[in-house]
């Protein structure tokens, strides 16, 4: 999921640059909300793990 982010983040930067700013902002956006949840399961995961140890 953290690779998806960055290919979004990719395509918003290079979007930016040729002026697209509507697919910059798209995508950006994309990409922060693949981001957020790669850290959220990311998180919950490493909970999980503390919790199924004990």
């Amino acid at each position: 999921m953290l690779y998806y982010a960055a290919v979004f983040f990719v395509i918003a930067l290079v979007a930016a640059l040729f002026g697209f700013g509507g697919i910059a902002a798209g995508a950006a956006g994309i990409a922060k909300i693949l981001f957020f949840v790669f850290v959220a399961l990311t998180v919950i995961s490493f909970l999980l793990g503390l919790i199924n140890r004990r």
